[in-house]
């Protein structure tokens, strides 16, 4: 396994390799990472993961310094997965003195986590544009738990032809049902327990969609209820249609229910297609 620091590096050591699948990450490796990993290793013939903590996608007041980091364990649990390449730059390396350039997909990064976090998808779209154009992969590989990230990149990739196929991958969850995050450290015993009210109230849309009710409306009030009692301070629950993310009214199969959630300052987002 080879940790490549620099561009020039990575791409030097990839010049010759066809059939790259690669895993963008944050580091601070979890189950849900690993998957993604496994998933690419099952349907490429090479293996590139990065880690990287992008600051352009964190507002001022939000956790950019607290991030949880653990390069030493993340080599481990990759290298345990035969990954072929590690891409581990610095700020420096990626965003060089008199960097001007951004990209922004319009419209459906205003919505959603866009509208309480209004930089953050430029700071995704961008920093995943320029990994795409360094890597080169033939498919990149990411979790639907970040499922408006997904939809926000899928489109950019097609609207600037990357030749990159985005896959997404189904949300890893703890046994109770708590969907894995790097955030999840933050949070007190007792914290972690109130979390599980956001997989409980996605639980709840679907048991009221198996028993007939359509009603978006009706479906997020009882949602909002179940998220309340647990002391939880609600950014967004919305049903949206899973290509577009348009809010629906009237529940149909396949479409997906999103939220957000703080927990004693603890952001976290989870999501459940409607079967």
């Amino acid at each position: 396994m080879e940790l490549c620091k620099t561009i020039s590096e990575i791409r030097q050591w990839l010049q010759d390799w066809d059939n790259i699948g690669f895993v963008p990450t944050m580091g601070y490796l979890h189950a849900g990472h690993l998957s993604l990993v496994k998933t690419a290793r099952k349907e490429t013939e090479h293996v590139v993961v990065s880690i990287y903590v992008n600051p352009s996608q964190f507002a001022p007041n939000e956790d950019l310094a607290s991030y949880p980091r653990d390069l030493t364990r993340d080599l481990k649990l990759l290298q345990e997965l035969n990954v072929d390449a590690i891409f581990f730059p610095d700020d420096r390396e990626m965003y060089p003195r008199g960097f001007k350039t951004w990209i922004k997909v319009d419209k459906i990064t205003q919505i959603l986590c866009g509208k309480s976090r209004p930089t953050h998808f430029q700071g995704v779209t961008t920093i995943v544009s320029k990994l795409l154009n360094i890597i080169e992969p033939e498919k990149m590989f990411m979790g639907e738990k970040d499922f408006q990230q997904l939809v926000v990149l899928k489109q950019m990739a097609q609207d600037l032809n990357f030749k990159t196929e985005i896959v997404g991958c189904p949300i890893i969850r703890e046994k109770d049902g708590l969907a894995m995050s790097s955030r999840n450290k933050f949070l007190s015993s007792q914290n972690r327990k109130n979390a599980l009210c956001l997989y409980h109230s996605l639980q709840k849309a679907q048991e009221m969609f198996d028993e007939g009710i359509r009603d978006s409306h009706k479906i997020i009030r009882t949602m909002t209820k179940i998220i309340e009692r647990s002391n939880c301070k609600i950014d967004y629950i919305e049903a949206v249609n899973p290509f577009t993310l348009e809010h629906q009214d009237h529940l149909q199969k396949g479409d997906r229910v999103l939220l957000a959630v703080f927990i004693d300052g603890t952001r976290l987002i989870d999501n459940r297609e409607i079967r």
